[in-house]
């Protein structure tokens, strides 16, 4: 007989608990390990690691089992109980995950300035150069210069110590130590010219440039950003264009619009001119140079329009893309624009949501007629539910309060209209929430009982497991009680379970 840890009491009075109880008894070893990772990080957040090892250990997926217990190390080391950590992550048998997990509990020990016990778990991992990095960016935060650039010099790798470089570069930065940050950001550069992977070299210069640029030295970003381009350009794959079009985009914000456009004439992919490009836009408009960013804005839709399928290397991204460049054209208060390109997108879950981010942004500006206008062209009530807590959510943002409750109350006379049952629960979830935080608390028990009535309704235990964690994680999160009426909706679920 299989031994179980929670029992039906804990479970009538706890919805994670309870989701935990569901989870232990789930017969298929697929779904007790889908719906038991998804209530171990819960139970991680409220600290208890006892229950959360446990639940992992009754698994029979080896991979899963691993990868939780390597999650269960991590919050030991973080709560400081470092031996349950180090026995927990000497417990995975996957010699990968077994590594990653020791490697993270001693990331949390430099973290915390232990960094004699994070050293000499580093010296037994095959490599040590995350957790030198850590503990140089620990120490160099902490005011220990000398001893931070002494673990510095412990790793091998460039990749990893330019990286420690660049965390320690943004923490002066935020310390307003511009100089320190300087002196970080070189030192960074000088190591990333050694990393031998031309894509992370790419990566780690885009980011060293755009760190110049906060640090207030434009000169050495434009530098930087001309590696990245040269180390682009001489790339013969498919992330070619999309570093060059970042190294464009770096430039502009380093002040350079001739070097951008000379890095932007690089790029071949009309998904990535056209990305550039709405970052063009975005930055014109931050500056304050309107008709610049209008342009830009236009250009972008029009190369991204011009596309012919046989170009395009990604449709899910060229559908994103069309998505943000239809809500940007709302941003910069051009709605009707932006609720036609909307209407255009052949996708229909991001012609939904680029049509409820244009509703929020709308309603934020309050224009209300056009904000109308974008909710009434979604074309089914069971997706204007989104849209009306976008709204609500621009309302309360404009202190509009009977305006937000309002908008929610029709977000929950939608939620019925939703065909899919496992998607409910969410819906009603989400109008809960924000009743709860406009103080609507007789509104918002009523629609955290119907997400519980309808999880109590879906057949699947992993499923049910799984919206019963979510659902929580906002009880926790916005200290709400359970009442006798959820408990009434809990019960059947236990005695479910057990059958």
């Amino acid at each position: 007989m299989p031994e179980y840890f929670i029992s039906p009491s804990e479970a009538e009075n706890d919805l994670l608990l309870c989701a935990a109880f569901i989870s232990e008894r789930i017969s298929s070893g697929d779904g007790r390990s889908e719906s038991v990772a998804a209530v171990v990080p819960e139970l991680l957040r409220r600290r208890n690691v006892d229950l959360a090892a446990e639940l992992a250990n009754t698994l029979d997926d080896p991979f899963t089992r691993d990868k939780l217990l390597g999650q269960v190390a991590e919050k030991c080391a973080e709560i400081d109980d470092e031996e349950y950590a180090m026995q927990l992550a000497e417990a995975i048998d996957d010699l990968g995950l077994r590594s990653g997990a020791i490697e993270r509990v001693a990331l949390q020990l430099a973290s915390k300035g232990k960094f004699d016990q994070a050293r000499e778990i580093a010296e037994t991992l095959p490599d040590p150069d995350p957790v030198y990095g850590a503990i140089a960016f620990r120490q160099s935060e902490q005011g220990r210069d000398e001893e931070a650039a002494e673990a510095l010099e412990l790793i091998e790798v460039s990749g990893p110590a330019a990286a420690a470089l660049e965390e320690m570069a943004a923490a002066k930065i935020r310390a307003s130590d511009r100089d320190a940050a300087v002196l970080f950001l070189t030192q960074a550069a000088d190591r990333a010219a050694d990393i031998e992977h031309a894509e992370e070299k790419i990566r780690t210069f885009l980011g060293i440039g755009n760190l110049f640029i906060e640090a207030g030295r434009r000169d050495l970003a434009v530098e930087t950003f001309e590696k990245a381009r040269l180390t682009g350009e001489a790339l013969d794959n498919v992330h070619r264009d999309g570093f060059l079009a970042s190294a464009a985009l770096g430039f502009l914000h380093a002040g350079s619009l001739e070097l951008a456009e000379r890095a932007l004439d690089l790029v071949k992919d009309k998904t990535q001119i056209a990305t550039c490009l709405l970052g063009y836009a975005r930055h014109f408009w931050s500056n304050d140079e309107r008709e610049e960013a209008i342009d830009a804005l236009e250009e972008s839709y029009e190369i991204l329009r011009s596309q012919h399928e046989r170009e395009t290397r990604s449709s899910p991204a060229k559908f994103a893309l069309n998505a943000a460049i239809a809500a940007q054209f709302a941003g910069f208060e051009k709605g009707e624009r932006a609720i036609g390109i909307a209407q255009e997108i052949e996708d229909e879950t991001n012609r939904l949501e680029a049509l409820t981010e244009i509703a929020g942004i709308l309603e934020l500006q309050r224009d209300d007629e056009l904000a109308e206008s974008a909710l009434h062209a979604i074309e089914h009530d069971a997706g204007r539910g989104d849209a009306y807590l976008q709204m609500a959510a621009s309302d309360e943002k404009n202190g509009d309060r009977p305006r937000s409750v309002s908008r929610i109350d029709e977000a929950s006379t939608l939620v019925e209209t939703i065909p899919q049952l496992p998607l409910r629960p969410a819906a009603f979830r989400d109008t809960g929430t924000m009743f709860h935080r406009l103080g609507e608390s007789a509104k918002a028990a009523s629609a955290f009982g119907e997400s519980l009535a309808t999880i109590a309704s879906i057949r699947d235990d992993g499923i049910r497991a799984a919206e019963l964690t979510k659902l929580a994680a906002i009880y926790d999160a916005g200290t709400i009680e359970l009442t006798d009426a959820d408990r009434e909706l809990v019960r059947p679920l236990i005695s479910r379970a057990m059958r």
